[in-house]
């Protein structure tokens, strides 16, 4: 079972660190992938590390304000966001698995985690 942390209001420009830590479930073996959901919109992929943690991907909507890393020795996963803007309000979810075309397709991962809210606002 995957589990996200670490959501909340924040103002624009502002900062989060969302978790996903497995529990009872070694994340070491897997890709991460965090995808967000806004109301209305389809789920899209915002980044994802490999299981080595020695590659990345961005959408490019986030590309230098979010940083993904892992810890594997704590089998947890962050997604460190800066420079929130309005339109990153969403839902944000941590993915596992082992993607064989496209990171940043959710058919690609096996496992989920239940989602947690992330909403910028003044």
């Amino acid at each position: 079972q995957l589990v996200e942390s670490g959501g909340g209001l924040v103002q624009p420009g502002g900062s989060l660190r969302l978790s996903c830590s497995g529990s009872g479930f070694s994340l070491n073996y897997y890709d991460i992938g965090w995808f967000r959901q806004a109301p209305g919109k389809e789920r899209e992929g915002v980044s994802s590390i490999h299981s080595r943690g020695d590659t990345t991907d961005y959408a490019d909507s986030v590309k230098g304000r979010f940083t993904v890393i892992r810890d594997n020795a704590k089998n947890t996963v962050y997604l460190q966001m800066n420079g929130l803007k309005p339109e990153d309000t969403a839902v944000y979810y941590c993915a596992a698995g082992i993607p064989q075309n496209r990171w940043d397709a959710p058919h690609e991962y096996d496992y989920w985690g239940q989602g947690t809210r992330v909403t910028v606002s003044s």
